[in-house]
């Protein structure tokens, strides 16, 4: 169902407030936006009385910085998710295959609703709510909680201000209304600092040195994206194995403070020529319109993809994608 975000939103908070059994999907690798609408939606059904299961195909084990949402445990392991799901609700996840392993519930659900903001989101599931202008799509997943009449408790509004905070690099980037909904979150119970010190600002001690070394090994290219500058570094397997994913996905905001350059790209190696790419843009360069020439996808501002070869051909590709002029503000 596609349509006027309101009537999809109250149509999401229709096909929740009847539902007795929920699988809600957080993307591969789930970041505070994405296991934080979640888990605020799983919490609010699970005190409905509905059965409720909270998951993502990878990794493991939910990334320790983001365990302290899970009051309720919520979260199960894939090989416990259901089949063919009752309802399913995948939370920001930019196309299907974000979901990973899991996708193939969707077409296999009784009914199935998606609430994301990514641009590049192509549109699926029976109930869409989408909305590129939302910082995160825990303001989506709020607008869902407040249209069911869910009231804001310390539990759920954690979990979505961890989401707000992180989507919108520490309120930098969020309107009047983000602000409006971080000040009912605060109102509800949550302590900011408890939410945020873990999040953005807790690292191990070996990190320290590790992020040095990275950071010695950027490189600069001021030609590239249309002349406006990138900067790119890379993340070695042993790296993305020793550290956390909280530490890895650090280092391109790092970079991003770049001044000469508009795009900053990180390329982590998580498997034998398979790389994982972060990128973001100061606003000038649209790295959601690269990153969809390489089978990736997000934000105007941050964007990402995956790819197989040497490092040589993924950074070449991308270089490739920067310089399109779908990517590139050209001046008029």
């Amino acid at each position: 169902m596609a349509g006027s975000l309101d009537a999809c939103v109250a149509a999401a908070a229709a096909v929740l407030t009847e539902a007795q059994d929920v699988t809600l999907l957080a993307h591969v690798n789930p970041d505070a936006d994405s296991l934080g609408s979640a888990l605020a939606l799983g919490i609010a059904m699970r005190r409905r009385g509905a059965a409720v299961r909270v998951s993502f195909a990878t990794p493991e084990q939910v990334p320790e910085t983001l365990l302290p949402l899970d009051v309720l445990g919520l979260v199960v392991p894939p090989d416990q998710v259901p089949i063919a799901p009752q309802v399913l609700v995948a939370c920001d996840a930019a196309e299907p295959s974000r979901l990973g392993s899991l996708a193939n519930r969707l077409d296999a659900a009784g009914s199935s609703v998606m609430i994301d903001h990514h641009a590049s989101n192509p549109g699926f599931g029976d109930v869409q709510v989408l909305d590129a202008r939302a910082e995160a799509t825990v303001v989506l997943a709020h607008r869902v909680l407040v249209a069911m009449g869910e009231p804001l408790d310390a539990d759920i509004a954690r979990c979505l201000y961890a989401g707000l905070v992180t989507d919108t690099r520490g309120f930098r980037t969020a309107g009047a209304a983000a602000h409006r909904m971080a000040a009912d979150l605060l109102s509800a119970g949550v302590d900011a600092e408890a939410v945020v010190g873990p999040l953005m600002d807790t690292h191990p001690y070996g990190w320290l040195d590790a992020l040095g070394k990275l950071l010695q090994s950027a490189v600069l290219e001021p030609d590239a994206a249309g002349g406006l500058g990138l900067v790119h570094a890379c993340v070695s397997s042993a790296d993305t194995t020793r550290f956390r994913v909280e530490e890895i996905d650090s280092v391109v905001d790092v970079l991003r403070t770049t001044a000469e350059a508009e795009v900053a790209a990180v390329l982590k190696e998580v498997g034998p020529g398979r790389w994982t790419a972060s990128l973001r843009s100061k606003g000038r360069v649209d790295v959601a319109a690269a990153a969809g020439l390489l089978g990736g996808g997000g934000h105007r501002a941050a964007a990402g993809f995956s790819r197989d070869g040497s490092r040589g051909e993924v950074l070449a590709a991308l270089r490739h994608a920067l310089g399109t002029f779908d990517a590139v503000e050209r001046p008029a």
